[in-house]
């Protein structure tokens, strides 16, 4: 086991925050195989269950608070960044082009920030800040096309992609205020996705309801399908990625380290997201890395490092003492 000095080492939580960011980064190869057989709301549906029953079976225990209102927080984060904002990106990318929507949800460090400024009372954003984001966005755009220039708006997909920013923006808030009441990352997690589970209870019946209608929650009901579908054990292997590794483990990680760094540090590592993803589409899938998306790639990262940056520099005139 690690010990409490080792688990506030900087360094270390600074691996833990970029291996989350590696599998959320490959976790677009696990969803693109289980579209061929899945709607999005039945694989996020399965996602959550297994990321709960993991969460559950390593820390069973209830979770005791001290106030019954500091439940809404567990909720709001439920809501906000598990079930809200996985299934607005979802159907974002129904409605327009995934280019689009990893470009928009890539503004998710520049609300949490103002977010934790408006709320919290934290001053995140300075000129170094701003740069850094301009930059690591200018990236992500490089990445994001990767030579293929292909662009055209669509303002109901863009809007969504955006929700979907300013849900994951509110998670980050309620993530802070969660971690004040230190409890374990795993049970609040647990918690987390208890109630992300319950906000997709109407959306399930709603799918049910409409059937093929409604594409983006349609659930299949047919015994036939789901005995061809549930004997691929690639399926299986693939749910399992998406619900323990890039759910359970990955957001009580996540939890951990935003409440071991502090939020809005953290945040700024989805920078490298789709930098992680086009690099694992080049290893696994065999596509080309161009010139374009190379800049792309040193451009987010030095975005990220003018951010963590402009946070240092924000701590140090924070303990500098007043001189009168």
């Amino acid at each position: 086991m690690l010990n409490s000095s080792l688990l506030k080492n900087k360094g270390l939580n600074y691996f833990f925050a970029l291996f989350v960011i590696l599998i959320w980064g490959i976790t677009f190869v696990s969803t693109k195989y289980l579209l061929r057989s899945f709607s999005a709301f039945e694989i996020l549906i399965v996602r959550f269950i297994t990321a709960y029953t993991m969460l559950w079976l390593m820390k069973p225990e209830r979770i005791k608070l001290l106030r019954k209102k500091d439940e809404l927080w567990f909720f709001a984060a439920g809501a906000s960044g598990v079930s809200v904002y996985q299934f607005l990106e979802n159907i974002a990318i129904d409605y327009t082009l995934p280019a689009n929507v990893c470009i928009i949800v890539s503004i998710c460090p520049m609300f949490t920030a103002i977010i934790a400024q408006i709320f919290l009372k934290e001053k995140n954003i300075n000129l170094l800040f701003v740069v850094g984001f301009l930059l690591a966005i200018s990236g992500i755009v490089f990445v994001t096309f990767n030579g293929a220039l292909v662009f055209h708006l669509s303002p109901k997909g863009d809007f969504l992609a955006l929700a979907a920013a300013v849900c994951w923006a509110f998670y980050s808030l309620s993530v802070t205020k969660i971690a004040s009441f230190n409890l374990s990352p795993i049970s609040s997690t647990r918690r987390q996705f208890f109630w992300a589970l319950v906000c997709m209870i109407p959306i399930a019946v709603f799918g049910i309801l409409n059937g093929k209608n409604s594409p983006m929650t349609y659930i299949n009901l047919s015994a036939a399908a789901n005995a061809e579908r549930w004997s691929d054990i690639f399926n299986w292997l693939n749910f399992g990625f998406l619900g323990i590794a890039a759910s359970a483990f990955a957001f009580a990680v996540w939890n951990f380290v935003c409440k071991n760094l502090g939020t809005v540090r953290v945040t700024v590592f989805l920078y490298l997201t789709p930098v992680v993803t086009i690099v694992f589409a080049f290893l696994i899938l065999g596509d080309k890395i161009t010139l374009m998306g190379s800049i792309g790639a040193v451009l987010t990262i030095a975005g990220l490092a003018i951010s963590e940056a402009s946070k240092r520099k924000e701590k140090g005139r924070r303990n500098v003492p007043n001189e009168r």
